[in-house]
């Protein structure tokens, strides 16, 4: 009981502060003057934190010179303030803007790094978090475009300095979206649609290895064959079960 009101003090205090938070700056209106001195004042803004006001200057500087020598300069640090307040819908709407005009630029990995990112902040939930709710069964789409994004950027651009960071964040989300899967299969075999059931269940195995719900997913597999009696796939699917888990409780029965 303890820990449940601990954890209410801590929610109302995350909404004070995200309550207060689009007042800690008096953005003032963005004044004529020219291109570079509006993106000293931005940069300024950024380094400083002030991530609202430097969108506001970026989007005067995008909108009143779109075609001078700091505009893709200006799009990219625009993306970044747009993740950082967590405008996902103009992050993204920017991010492909900038793809389908400048595939060639020399900073279009960091574009597509950003629009991952910005997808997978809105798969968070602060409140399902501290919660400790299982949502494993939500929809996976933004997930799914972020590792889309992480794998162009490891496959198209290896070199890249964000291609180790895109590698890492691919393992963790092909975790999420075989959870997806290994729920909807759960659904499935409840209800005794096991044919269903299995064919999430081994989509899991080959399109998300390595990933710990592979595990279960096999004896899903295992489950669903021996249900629908299909003993040759029911001993396809333990030989490799037992190959990859030895110690599984249904490789020692």
């Amino acid at each position: 009981m303890e820990k449940l009101t601990l954890r209410a003090i801590f929610l109302a205090a995350v909404i004070g502060l995200t309550g207060c938070s689009s007042s800690d700056t008096d953005i003032e209106k963005v004044p004529d003057r020219s291109a570079q001195a509006l993106f000293v004042d931005a940069r300024e803004a950024l380094d400083n934190g002030l991530y609202q006001k430097a969108i506001q200057i970026l989007s005067a500087i995008d909108s009143r010179f779109p075609f001078g020598p700091i505009s893709h300069q200006v799009q990219l640090d625009l993306l970044f303030a747009y993740y950082k307040t967590g405008n996902a819908e103009q992050g993204i709407a920017l991010a492909d803007r900038f793809l389908r005009l400048n595939p060639q630029h020399a900073n279009v990995d960091y574009v597509y790094y950003m629009r991952a990112l910005i997808n997978l902040d809105t798969e968070k939930n602060l409140f399902q978090d501290l919660a400790g709710i299982d949502r494993s069964d939500r929809d996976p789409t933004a997930s799914r475009s972020a590792f889309s994004d992480f794998r162009k950027i490891v496959d198209d651009y290896p070199q890249s300095k964000y291609a180790a960071d895109a590698r890492k964040r691919m393992i963790s989300i092909k975790s999420r979206l075989a959870k997806y899967e290994l729920a909807v299969a759960e659904f499935y075999y409840k209800r005794e649609a096991y044919v269903s059931a299995a064919n999430r269940a081994r989509y899991i195995v080959e399109y998300y290895s390595p990933s710990h719900e592979v595990e279960q997913a096999l004896e899903m597999m295992v489950d669903c064959y021996q249900q629908l009696g299909l003993e040759k796939l029911r001993a396809n699917a333990m030989q490799v079960l037992a190959a990859n888990y030895p110690n599984n409780r249904l490789v020692n029965e």
